[in-house]
């Protein structure tokens, strides 16, 4: 069974992605031409909307803190099915999907002083714009969004912290997807003992991330095997469904114990509405946020502190040529965590 959820557009071989910038100037340099190739969808439906145009036009700076970004490669995850099948408020035809973009900067929005033309970056595009399926795309300074949504349950909403997470307890339930691979490296940097829980073939890669215990779905009942387990400081439910009725039994008996569930509403509406539509948080306490406000105080150099520093990752199942991005698409809608 295939585990992994980030499948990877490359445009050549020999991208890279630089983790943490430093840029002392500004100077700003346009694209060439007018139009650009770009996949595209112009109606609601299945994988056969998919469409290949040479003819999208190259998008501009609007505001003073935008940059234009060439696209070396781009990632397709569960979240980037949802345009297929349900409508997005906002949104206008034709539009381009995948919203996680790495490549190099063209042009610069004069208020933009972390990035010059010519630098390395990634970055992730808000949903409500159209999307890195494409050759340019205007992107803000941020991080993929995996990277986001992690940082955010844990930090924003869990409360946890370099300085305050040493010996936690954390439990992770749909480990092996792209939030669930982000959130374990980012606790075991910062010294959290990591209960995993995956698919069965993905056992031994999360592992290999740094989880001190992990626990496959085939292995019996996950409920049960918990049971034998010391409860959890922190839980974060990639799956929902039955898990966010049972999960909370699994914290520990103090005030600071947090579950955040990703529930199912969370994959159907973040495009909509943002993270955390029908997130639990600490058992009880349900926090609706909307995207742009959820993210906002999300510390980027910290997370590209620690991508430098080689404690986070990128996980990676496959590479497509932007010839094949229907067969990523398909790839991404067979998969399961």
């Amino acid at each position: 069974m295939e585990f992994l959820k980030t499948c990877v557009l490359r445009r050549n071989a020999d991208t890279k992605v630089v983790q943490k910038p430093s840029i002392k100037r500004i100077c700003t340099t346009s694209p060439r031409s007018t139009v650009t190739p770009a996949w595209v969808i112009d109606k609601y439906g299945k994988n056969e909307v998919l469409q290949f145009t040479q003819n999208m036009m190259i998008p501009i700076i609007h505001y003073p803190n935008e940059v234009i970004v060439k696209v070396h490669a781009a990632s397709v995850n569960p979240i980037d099915l949802n345009p297929l099948y349900m409508k997005i408020k906002g949104e206008e035809f034709p539009l381009t999907l995948v919203w996680d973009v790495s490549g190099m900067v063209m042009e610069c929005g004069l208020d933009v002083k972390y990035f010059k033309p010519g630098e390395e970056v990634w970055a992730a595009v808000p949903p409500w714009k159209q999307g890195t399926l494409s050759e340019f795309v205007v992107v803000t300074a941020s991080l993929p969004y995996v990277a986001f949504t992690a940082w955010s349950a844990i930090n924003k909403v869990g409360g946890l912290n370099d300085k305050n997470c040493t010996g936690k307890r954390v439990l992770i339930l749909g480990a092996s997807g792209g939030v669930g691979t982000f959130a374990i490296q980012v606790m075991k940097a910062w010294d959290a003992h990591v209960t995993a829980v995956c698919a069965q073939d993905a056992s031994e890669f999360i592992k290999k991330l740094g989880a001190d215990d992990v626990i496959g779905y085939k292995s019996g009942s996950v409920e049960e095997q918990l049971k034998s387990l010391k409860l959890f400081d922190f839980i974060l439910d990639n799956v929902g469904r039955s898990t966010e009725t049972w999960a909370p039994n699994f914290l520990n008996k103090w005030s600071g114990a947090t579950c955040v569930t990703l529930v199912s509403p969370f994959l159907l509406n973040t495009d909509r509405l943002g993270i955390a539509d029908g997130m639990l948080q600490a058992g009880v306490t349900v926090g609706l946020k909307s995207l742009k406000h959820f993210w906002k105080g999300v510390h980027y150099r910290d997370i590209a502190e620690l991508v430098d520093e080689g404690k986070i990752w990128p996980v990676i199942e496959q590479t497509f040529p932007f010839s094949k991005v229907p067969e990523a698409f398909l790839k991404t809608v067979i998969n399961v965590v």
